[in-house]
């Protein structure tokens, strides 16, 4: 089974009404009992989450009836729809508000995210960005594009290898454990300019757009990095785990780093991760 441009485009709208709808007029409009605490005090679920979630599975259970949806907030309800993406004949995958915290604290960098799964491989995906209305799409072979509210399109590109010391990145350090945690946030002044912007939706957006060189995760829930690493690979960049092997559908722990190039990636996984096989 393929997905066509026609349902891409369904798709992206989907996502986009949304955030029209759900997430934008609560954007910095939300009461203290519109925000509940999940596992800390920065991992959050707001009404917006909730909303938005119930908005895009509702419509796709009505045009993929068969299909299995994996929803982040609905998965604290049944975790065993991750280890079911590997199987699947067809999923989607969404996360709705991807960088809770920045939104319900104001911050305008937060994405709606959304996969689409066939037998165990992603096949397409989209980043939405509700703020300024722009979406970037992507189908398995086809390559990784940026669709303006306007209507400009443009096709997107990782940036070129550079040296570490010349290279920006956003490695999201603080879900790492000790001693890892401290060892990589030290290593991260061996480049050119760190960022960590607390969402996957803007950190994709950004290396799969040459506006950072690389990125790395060790939490590898499926919402948040299924239709990026798509994304940022059909940009032509490279993207595996720690050990090289390719992050699929189902994995949620390894940690990835997303390179302009494998080379790159070996000497990031070196220098930054300081994995050792």
């Amino acid at each position: 089974m393929s997905i066509s441009e026609k349902e891409i485009t369904f798709l992206a709208g989907l996502v986009r009404r949304a955030g029209e709808l759900d997430i934008m007029p609560r954007f910095r409009n939300l009461a203290s009992s519109d925000i509940a605490q999940k596992t800390s005090s920065i991992d959050l679920v707001t009404e917006a989450d909730l909303l938005a979630e119930k908005r895009i599975t509702q419509a796709l259970r009505e045009r993929f009836p068969t299909a299995l949806i994996v929803g982040e907030e609905a998965y604290e309800a049944d975790k065993s729809v991750v280890p079911a993406l590997a199987d699947a004949e067809l999923a989607f995958v969404i996360d709705p508000v991807d960088g809770t915290y920045n939104f319900a604290s104001g911050l305008p960098v937060f994405g709606s995210i959304l996969a689409v799964v066939v037998r165990g491989e992603t096949v397409a995906g989209i980043i939405h960005d509700p703020v300024l209305g722009d979406t970037l799409t992507s189908i398995r072979g086809a390559g990784a594009h940026l669709q303006r509210k306007d209507g400009q399109a443009a096709r997107l590109n990782v940036a070129a290898p550079a040296a570490l010391s010349e290279m920006a990145c956003a490695v999201a350090w603080s879900h790492m454990d000790e001693p890892d945690r401290s060892r990589v946030a030290a290593n991260i002044a061996k480049t050119r300019l760190g960022f960590y912007y607390n969402c996957s939706a803007y950190e994709y957006w950004m290396v799969a757009s040459g506006k950072v060189h690389f990125i790395s995760h060790t939490k590898l829930m499926p919402w948040d990095h299924l239709a990026g690493v798509l994304i940022q690979q059909e940009a032509g960049g490279h993207t595996a785990k720690f050990d090289g092997s390719p992050y699929l559908p189902g994995d949620v722990s390894g940690g990835i780093i997303s390179a302009p190039d494998m080379e790159s990636w070996r000497m990031i996984r070196r220098e930054i991760i300081g994995y050792r096989a």
